[in-house]
């Protein structure tokens, strides 16, 4: 399911085959507030009149604009460094820094060694040059197609960011919803763009559904949280304490064994 939503952030505790609803609901919320600071679904409320449906070609102009769209000569968009997007991602990395300081300032003998994990597509790489190539749909094929020849960039600041906690000694965990046969290209895509903790198998989690792992009891049929908040049960197992988590979806920071849970922003689709 694809569902627009608008752009969110908090720091408060806390697929490949991604389904997607193709529908602009949750954008109610730009202009009527539907949502409301940490919300963790979309409004699916039927709506009585047009009038309550924003327009989804003004709601594009508008997620476009917060990313602040350039287009290079060979046409394809990016977004600014300059943009709303980037500031809002800056003042959340400051945030997450701030308490990794603390954390370390504490000492790190309470629980196992820190950790922190973190999401892929829209925590730490921005996909909206790929959803603006498929006017804000999604398909499993041409998100393969993408990422097997193309490296998405990294959201602005995070290679910084995660390289400076690794090189204080936080462990660092990528637990993603895309699927096993993309582990290659995004391996590569993580390298490229500048984050230097290995994305080797101890320290990167994808979607297995042909060979789901024995310590998640929903197996192949987990949802995003179920599979997220399993697998961080699973890195706790073997004996880190996490004490962060980045996700741009609240199915990437619910249910448990998560730190304090940084929401990054993302208006182009919820996930549930």
């Amino acid at each position: 399911m694809h569902l627009l939503c608008p752009p969110q952030e908090s720091p408060v505790p806390l697929s490949s085959k991604r389904a997607r609803l193709a529908a602009t609901v949750a954008a109610v919320a730009v202009g009527a507030g539907l949502y409301t600071a940490g919300a963790a679904t979309a409004d699916r409320s039927v709506p009585r009149t047009d009038k309550e449906i924003p327009n989804l070609s003004l709601v594009q102009e508008k997620i476009k604009a917060y990313y602040g769209d350039t287009v290079d000569k060979n046409g394809e968009h990016w977004a600014s460094p300059d943009s709303a997007y980037a500031r809002q991602v800056a003042g959340i990395e400051k945030r997450a820094k701030a308490h990794l300081e603390d954390v370390l300032a504490r000492g790190t003998a309470k629980g196992g060694k820190p950790a922190i994990v973190l999401d892929l597509d829209d925590t730490t790489l921005l996909t909206y040059n790929y959803e603006l190539k498929q006017g804000f749909h999604f398909t499993p094929e041409s998100q393969d197609a993408y990422l097997k020849s193309t490296d998405t960039k990294p959201v602005f600041g995070m290679p910084k960011l995660v390289n400076w906690a690794k090189s204080r000694g936080i462990e660092v965990f990528y637990v993603t919803g895309r699927d096993e046969h993309q582990r290659d290209w995004s391996v590569r895509n993580l390298k490229n763009v500048g984050y230097k903790p290995a994305a080797d198998t101890a320290h990167f989690f994808l979607k297995n559904k042909k060979n789901p792992p024995a310590y998640l009891p929903c197996g192949a049929t987990c949802t995003t949280t179920e599979y997220k908040s399993g697998t961080r049960k699973h890195i706790e197992a073997r004996g880190y304490r996490i004490v962060a988590n980045f996700g741009d979806q609240w199915s990437d920071l619910n249910g448990g064994h998560s730190g304090r849970a940084f929401k990054m922003p993302n208006p182009m689709y919820y996930l549930p």
